[in-house]
């Protein structure tokens, strides 16, 4: 699953700060989160840089000390020292704080119901 042209048009992305680990096997790297969509996430590129693109990520985001959001992602891209991820699998308690955390930014509800139904489609 890569990140295509339509989706980026589909789903929105919010600008969003928070402590965030990216990890891989034995590898674990503090990131910079520059925004997350329901999508995925992009973040800045950590150095050094030993992420394997062929093999699944693991990102947490924490919100607060008891509530984090962890997605199992795939490097779409590597650009301009930036890592852009998609989802490839979310549980429910994290689907729901990150549609929380949309909702709260994207201050449209229609238009988060229009990402949820585009998501469903995928």
């Amino acid at each position: 699953m890569s990140e295509h042209p339509a989706d980026r048009r589909r789903f929105k992305r919010i600008a969003f700060d928070a402590r965030t680990e990216l990890s891989q096997g034995e590898h674990a790297w503090p990131v910079k989160l520059i925004d997350l969509s329901l999508k995925g996430l992009l973040i800045e590129r950590p150095e050094p840089w030993l992420g394997n693109p062929q093999v699944d990520f693991l990102v947490v985001i924490h919100l607060s000390e008891d509530a984090e959001i962890t997605l199992d992602v795939q490097l779409a891209h590597d650009d301009h020292g930036q890592l852009g991820f998609v989802c490839r699998h979310i549980s429910l308690e994290s689907i729901e704080r990150l549609r929380r955390l949309i909702e709260l930014n994207l201050a449209d509800e229609a238009e988060l119901e229009r990402e949820l139904g585009a998501l469903i489609e995928n």
